[in-house]
């Protein structure tokens, strides 16, 4: 039955999680694991954390400009734009590009590992699969993805302030002022990085569980790739739901 299966592989994500926990040892050997994943899915993705970012500012501005100068309020599109950007669109916005670029490779490299037998060597040697290939990938994840969000922001907020300021002609004093009374460090900043820690953690967790428990061959690394991307997408947007519903009011 769809129900009883969806609620065995619910169990097993579970237990694959707290599996990852429990192999997360601060050795050696992870700290470099660790800064080679963060190298790998971290600063590979910033080109495109760099062009999502631009694009969403200016267009973000360009659409809070026409709908405030209605009511005579195109001075505030600054306020819009913080607000906008650190408490929804910078943290979801982020971890999808990531799961995208990054998730999907954490998907297919273990997926590939699978399919030429060296998880399966890796225990042959005594090695804990888990806490080699999967445990330093997560980690990696949860320090990256904040600090991608923080550079999707300051790209964004810097396309922002050029189309506003540069191009549409709002004052600049006033843009950085009304930006800075609008957004809280503690309410906003910590709490958006939060939220981008927890959206990394996941798309980790479920890119390396459908990548770990892929069929060994060449359509189950494809599957398990698309996998990876769908599943982690959707829990983004549903965790992304539930933190703002609990943390902004």
């Amino acid at each position: 039955m769809p129900f009883v299966e969806a609620t065995r592989s619910l169990g097993r994500a579970g237990l694959f999680s707290l599996s990852v926990l429990r192999a997360s040892k601060p050795t050696a050997d992870f700290f470099v694991e660790l800064t080679r994943e963060i190298y790998k899915i971290g600063a590979r993705s910033l080109p495109i954390i760099a062009v999502g970012g631009a694009f969403v500012g200016l267009s973000l501005t360009l659409l809070g400009y026409r709908a405030l100068e209605t009511y005579g309020a195109a001075n505030q599109v600054s306020v819009l734009i913080g607000l906008g950007l650190y408490r929804e669109l910078a943290p979801v916005l982020t971890a999808l590009l990531f799961v995208g670029r990054a998730g999907s490779s954490i998907a297919a490299e273990l997926a590939l590992m699978r399919a030429t037998d060296q998880i399966q060597a890796l225990g042959l040697m005594a090695i804990d699969p888990i806490a080699k290939a999967v445990a330093p990938r997560f980690w990696a994840a949860v320090i990256a993805v904040p600090l991608l969000t923080a550079f999707f922001v300051s790209l964004a907020l810097t396309a922002s302030w050029f189309e506003a300021v540069q191009v549409l002609g709002i004052d600049n004093g006033g843009f950085w002022q009304t930006l800075r009374d609008a957004v809280d460090f503690r309410d906003d900043f910590l709490v958006a990085f939060m939220k981008s820690a927890v959206f990394g953690g996941t798309a980790a967790l479920v890119a390396a569980y459908v990548g770990f428990h892929a069929e060994p061959t060449i359509e189950g690394t494809s599957l398990a790739t698309t996998r990876a991307v769908v599943n982690a997408s959707l829990l983004v947007l549903m965790f992304n739901f539930v933190l703002s519903a609990l943390l902004f009011r």
